[in-house]
């Protein structure tokens, strides 16, 4: 499978200068599959864990988005059972012009930042707007139980 000189060129840069606390490396077998490892953000219920990730660029990129999941299990109202992500860069408003680079610190961002509004989670975003201490109580004890 033929890479373009863009694939080769984010990997290199995601090599040298990844965003602190994210690491991105493609797999030897498939270089369009990475593997991702996102720190939980600082003074945010994630802080202390880490989070895997899979990152997979379509053939079509990039004039689709990366395809991005948890593989580490999360309780975040823009993420699902399954570790989709709710994030507007990796659907609807995706540009061509972004990396895979801020791809991932929007997704490190979020987890800062979890928006109830725009679950993907309905579950979890209704116990974060009607109890947000008592989210961040079980999103702190998912990050110990899963994210270690």
């Amino acid at each position: 499978m033929a890479l373009t000189t863009r694939i080769i060129k984010e990997t290199e840069k995601l090599q040298k200068e990844c965003p602190p606390g994210i690491q991105a490396n493609p797999t030897e077998d498939n270089p369009r599959y990475f593997k991702v490892v996102i720190q939980g953000p600082p003074q945010s219920c994630y802080e202390g864990g880490v989070f895997h990730l899979e990152l997979f660029l379509p053939e079509e990129y990039p004039m689709v988005p990366p395809k991005v999941r948890f593989l580490t299990r999360i309780y975040h109202p823009n993420v699902d059972k399954l570790g989709r992500i709710c994030l507007d860069i990796i659907k609807d408003k995706w540009s061509p012009a972004l990396l895979i680079n801020k791809v991932l610190l929007s997704i490190q961002i979020l987890m800062s930042s979890p928006n109830p509004d725009d679950p993907l989670a309905n579950d979890v975003a209704e116990h974060w707007k009607k109890d947000e201490s008592g989210a961040l109580q079980t999103a702190r004890e998912w990050t110990r139980r899963y994210a270690q």
